[in-house]
């Protein structure tokens, strides 16, 4: 089967297309023929040896596909070959097949479409298990997005308006602003352009934001605990902007606001029943037509590098997928 393989730590100009013998499940295991394949951020960061998981040289980046599945190892029930599934792996989605934990696995309905289901699973398990499990987010309060119009961003959007919130987007330029409005945003700032901070307090009559949820770190952090409400829960989904930013606790205490760690992988390893139960709830929103995924690039598997490339240079508006099947 064709494969992309990492050989040594890098950027993805270092990923090379190959050759690699067809997977064989072992227990608990299902292979999976790949349709399409999600491209998150976590994978530039693992081809370059500063993600959490480090795994052995030579392997195969990719942490979520959507496909069928070929065959079961000893122990699997829930999926039978023949099944349309989507599963995260902590590697090798970027190939025409795939191992995946059966834990990790999830059958997909009828009218949910691999394209849709291909960047689905760390976007909005993420999204969802930040809005719901860890900040509680009700209706009617305020729920302040940065990176809106990314992949983790644009579904935190989406999932905010449809739990009736008030959603405020932050984007880095004019063209991605009617994307976050379209998936509900009631108002969207371009922090290139606006304070945010100043935004966000007018827009709220000086109460602040309810719930942030910060995927970029650094000195959008900064700013935004100094826009968060009284009693408000800090989301920390990530540091995009590649500086791990210090939080003065003294100022949490006087604003008595909480910094809540959100690791949706630690999560869905952990409790691995409530992430399924979260994903019945999300698949079913999905083939109802109240989730809408938004996909803006597609690449072949000889290109995932590109598409890496893409993501890194912030190209793409929700989700970029790597088709194995896809010609080119």
């Amino acid at each position: 089967m064709k494969a992309i393989r990492i050989e040594k730590l890098g950027g993805p100009d270092d990923l090379v297309l190959c050759d690699l013998p067809q997977p064989v499940p072992g227990p608990g295991q299902v292979r999976i023929a790949v349709e399409a394949a999600g491209v998150n951020f976590p994978d530039l960061l693992i081809i370059a040896g500063k993600y959490q998981v480090r795994p052995d040289l030579p392997f195969t980046p990719g942490h979520e596909v959507a496909g069928t599945v070929l065959e079961t190892g000893p122990g699997v029930s829930h999926v039978v070959p023949g099944d349309r599934v989507m599963a995260t792996v902590q590697t090798g989605g970027y190939a025409e097949e795939a191992l995946a934990e059966a834990q990790s696995v999830f059958r997909l309905p009828d009218e949910v479409s691999f394209e849709q289901a291909g960047g689905f699973p760390i976007t909005y398990g993420t999204s969802y298990h930040a809005l719901v499990d860890r900040a509680g987010l009700k209706s009617g309060e305020t729920l302040l997005v940065h990176g809106a119009s990314g992949g983790v961003g644009l579904t935190a959007v989406e999932l905010g308006k449809k739990l009736g919130a008030t959603v405020i987007g932050t984007v880095g330029s004019d063209e991605k602003m009617d994307i976050v409005r379209r998936y509900g945003a009631d108002h969207v700032i371009n922090y290139t352009t606006e304070n945010f901070r100043d935004r966000v307090l007018e827009l709220t009559a000086g109460k602040g934001a309810d719930v942030i949820y910060d995927p970029v770190g650094g000195d959008v952090f900064d700013l935004s605990r100094r826009c968060i409400a009284w009693a408000g829960r800090l989301l920390v989904i990530g540091f995009a902007s590649g500086r791990i930013p210090e939080l003065p606790v003294n100022h949490a205490l006087v604003k008595g606001y909480s910094l809540v760690g959100v690791y949706w992988g630690a999560f869905a390893e952990r409790d691995p029943d409530a992430n399924r139960a979260n994903f019945e709830t999300l698949l079913n929103w999905c083939a109802e037509g109240s989730l809408d995924p938004h996909v803006s690039m597609r690449f072949p598997l000889a290109k995932a590098g590109e598409a890496m490339k893409a993501l890194g240079a912030r190209r793409a508006t929700g989700k970029i997928l790597v088709l194995p099947r896809l010609e080119g």
